[in-house]
């Protein structure tokens, strides 16, 4: 009698054993879809990164793009709104917003925000931003606009200089500088796989 007892003891833990394993397949097939839908779709990959061919921007004009559905400012500076956005990199630690916020230094993005660590090439002619504005996501207005020569936010006054750092207004953060880099005569947006 002991030897059947422990014969419907193993069969027991089979059905057990092999019930979980059909539960957890079945339980994965149900949440599978739900996860993967999560993932972003191929019009959104497709995204993911621009190309702008820049060759024939001139110094002192600006072309706005799209990228992630948001305008992206690009800006061709002359050499007086470099040097206006490098006089004012002596008052970096006093400004409302002393960080870079520029995306090519990676996460911490903690560098201060002097004209060089925002501008994309060393020459500083190339400036490129989010064209949104930090406080409520207003477009902000460019060519000069604002008391600083660079953009201003007519939502609610926020003042940007020539380096896309706020100076005055209620925004709290410098103009977003997404990732980019120049491949020729093309400007790269965002990160290429």
């Amino acid at each position: 009698m002991a030897n059947t007892d422990e014969h419907d003891g193993d069969r027991r833990d089979f059905l057990y054993y092999a019930t979980g394993a059909a539960g957890a397949v079945a339980t994965g097939a149900a949440v599978w879809p739900l996860v993967n839908q999560m993932n972003p779709s191929a019009d959104v990959l497709a995204l993911a990164s621009i190309r702008v061919n820049v060759a024939d921007i001139e110094p002192g004009t600006q072309v706005t793009v799209l990228w992630q559905g948001k305008p992206v400012f690009i800006r061709r500076r002359t050499e007086d709104e470099i040097a206006s956005a490098r006089e004012a990199d002596a008052e970096v630690a006093t400004l409302q917003d002393p960080i870079a916020r520029n995306n090519n230094f990676g996460e911490d993005n903690a560098e201060p925000a002097t004209d060089a660590n925002r501008a994309l090439d060393e020459t500083g002619e190339w400036l490129v931003m989010l064209g949104v504005c930090t406080h409520l996501g207003c477009v902000p207005l460019g060519d000069g606009a604002g008391d600083f020569g660079g953009w201003f936010c007519p939502c609610h006054g926020s003042h940007y200089d020539t380096a896309g750092r706020i100076r005055r207004g209620p925004a709290n953060e410098n103009l977003l500088v997404p990732i980019a880099k120049f491949d020729g005569d093309e400007l790269v947006i965002g990160k290429e796989d």
